[in-house]
């Protein structure tokens, strides 16, 4: 099942420039700014970063 969600943290290069590209000349309040932060802060906390060939899960 595809749920379109994010399962690890790392981003393509070229993803991570049209999400840059997308949100450019973009004007936010200070506290619509605190709020993203807060959201994201808690949000990055559930996601976990890519497991890589050399770390043993099975410990």
């Amino acid at each position: 099942m595809n749920n379109n969600k994010r399962q690890y943290r790392q981003l393509d290069d070229t993803t991570k420039q049209k999400i840059s590209q997308a949100l450019k000349n973009r004007s936010k309040s200070m506290t619509h700014k605190e709020n993203i932060s807060n959201g994201m802060k808690e949000y990055w906390k559930g996601i976990p970063n890519k497991p890589t060939e050399g770390d043993n899960q099975n410990v």
